[in-house]
């Protein structure tokens, strides 16, 4: 069974820094785009950034441009999310999931999830 499992959130100040974590086990990382979502508290999930299997397209959320990174490391099986100069808007659980299309990014198939991580940014 494929399992995603996610780490790194927490509690920062704005303008503060994190990097959220996501290993995936029971399968290969470069079989499927990679996609980080969020949802805030009364709010619908929504789509924040993807990389396609090599991590050599991109796709980002107008307002994280600039601000968050996705990365990849197929050897580790664990692709990032590097997020610079947090918002309180940010605040959110935030989620990765593996898309069935090698590089489809927004349009992609998301079947498996994981867990959620809390990241909470105070002003």
């Amino acid at each position: 069974q494929v399992q995603l499992i996610e780490s790194g959130g927490g509690l920062v100040q704005a303008g503060g820094s994190l990097r959220l974590s996501c290993t995936l086990s029971g399968g290969t990382l470069s079989s499927y785009a990679m996609a980080w979502f969020r949802q805030a508290p009364g709010k619908e999930r929504e789509f924040v950034t993807a990389a396609s299997w090599s991590g050599t397209m991109t796709d980002y959320e107008d307002s994280v441009k600039g601000r968050f990174s996705i990365s990849r490391d197929n050897d580790k099986n664990t692709v990032y999310l590097q997020m610079n100069n947090l918002k309180p808007e940010d605040t959110a659980v935030y989620y990765c999931a593996a898309g069935s299309h090698p590089y489809l990014l927004r349009g992609n198939r998301y079947e498996t999830w994981g867990q959620g991580t809390q990241v909470t940014v105070s002003s």
